[in-house]
């Protein structure tokens, strides 16, 4: 499913913004198969599928770094979190795209196992 099609689905939040004048930004429409819920970045990088989708309550910039070695292509803050704009703009360098639900993670992880996203990892 594309990664515009699951935002959607779950209603979630945009946090990164599109590049000036354009509907869609670089990469920012992959298909995603496989997602990763987690708030331990360790355990991220062992485990995270590239290419996926990660659902977390840590807002931080050590996120994005995790999120960009392991490949991911967007992050979702879940329960309402929210990261400063340091961490947004950052997110949007690395070419990572953000979101936010106010849906606690368990929940999400459910949403999106019924879309037909599967868990990664081991």
């Amino acid at each position: 499913m594309r990664l515009s099609q699951l935002a959607e689905a779950l209603d979630l939040t945009r946090l990164t913004p599109l590049p000036a004048g354009h509907t869609s930004g670089p990469g920012d429409d992959p298909d995603i198969t496989r997602g990763y819920a987690s708030d331990l970045l360790s355990d991220v990088l062992a485990h995270a599928p590239v290419g996926g989708i990660l659902l977390t309550l840590q807002a931080h910039l050590n996120v994005i770094a995790v999120a960009d070695h392991a490949g991911l292509a967007a992050v979702v803050f879940t329960a309402g979190r929210r990261p400063d704009d340091d961490v947004i703009t950052k997110a949007f360098e690395e070419g990572i795209v953000l979101f936010s639900s106010p849906v606690d993670t368990f929940e999400l992880a459910g949403r999106l196992h019924r879309l037909g996203i599967t868990g990664g990892g081991v």
